[in-house]
């Protein structure tokens, strides 16, 4: 069978051991040759060799996307490579403060907003020429967090609020040159990452990770959360030639716990 992403080539930036690692393998699966972008050059490497196990390509370069010179590299290498880029998926992240804004440092602030909104918008202006040569694809991961306020979430939301608006002037001013830019937002989302975090919050308050679990997929209309797998599925889905009549769009994948 033919994967969604047969013969093109994806850059994903912040391959970490969660959703990083299982949008390489889902990529590679569906036909898509890889540049895996992150600070840290051994999880490359370790991610890389797992895409190569698929018989797909696989460039791994440690890139700081808060740096210019280091996503000019990036880009270097991917066309040195393999001569085109079609999809970016934009998957860096930082573990939010989770403080009142009260008592959140404008140098955290800061940082996750140079992460979150200014590293992707410096990947997407430096991919965008390849991106037009392509009629390629963006496609922004950010979270369910743009959906609530609750307390402790501030700095968090005030950065994925802006990759949102980001996102949506980037498709009206990329789209006629025939590039897609779309987002996804998850909410929970289970997999080792946060299994870790249940098992401590388990341990903290006396409770399982089962009750623990349950409590959190509680408020989700399909009473559990979402995996690693379906939440790849729905940036695959956007980033491929399915949903090439769709630009600027926001995907929940929430198991229903927010309506947008």
């Amino acid at each position: 069978m033919s994967g969604l992403l047969d013969g093109k080539v994806v850059v994903i930036s912040g391959v970490g051991p969660a959703l990083g690692t299982t949008l390489a393998r889902r990529c590679a699966q569906d036909g898509a040759d890889l540049v895996l972008a992150a600070r840290t050059a051994e999880r490359l490497e370790e991610v890389a060799a797992l895409v190569r196990e698929t018989d797909r390509r696989a460039l791994a370069v440690p890139t700081d996307i808060t740096d210019d010179a280091a996503v000019d590299d990036l880009v270097a290498a991917a066309q040195q490579t393999y001569g085109r880029v079609d999809v970016l998926i934009n998957n860096a992240f930082r573990v939010p403060s989770m403080k009142p804004l009260g008592q959140t440092t404008f140098e955290h602030i800061r940082d996750a907003i140079e992460l979150s909104v200014l590293g992707t918008l410096r990947l997407t202006q430096a991919f965008a020429p390849a991106l037009a040569e392509a009629n390629g694809s963006v496609v922004n991961v950010n979270s369910m967090v743009i959906r609530h306020s609750q307390p402790k979430y501030g700095a968090y939301k005030m950065a994925k609020s802006a990759l949102l608006a980001m996102s949506q002037s980037l498709a009206s001013e990329l789209g006629p040159a025939g590039i897609r830019v779309n987002s996804v937002a998850p909410g929970y989302i289970w997999g080792t990452t946060l299994q870790g975090y249940f098992a401590h919050q388990a341990g903290k308050y006396n409770m399982t990770v089962d009750q623990i679990y349950d409590a959190t997929a509680a408020n989700s209309d399909l009473k559990r959360l979402p995996t690693e797998d379906e939440v790849a599925s729905a940036i695959l889905f956007l980033a491929s030639d399915l949903a090439s009549g769709i630009t600027g769009h926001t995907l929940d994948v929430n198991c229903g716990e927010y309506k947008s």
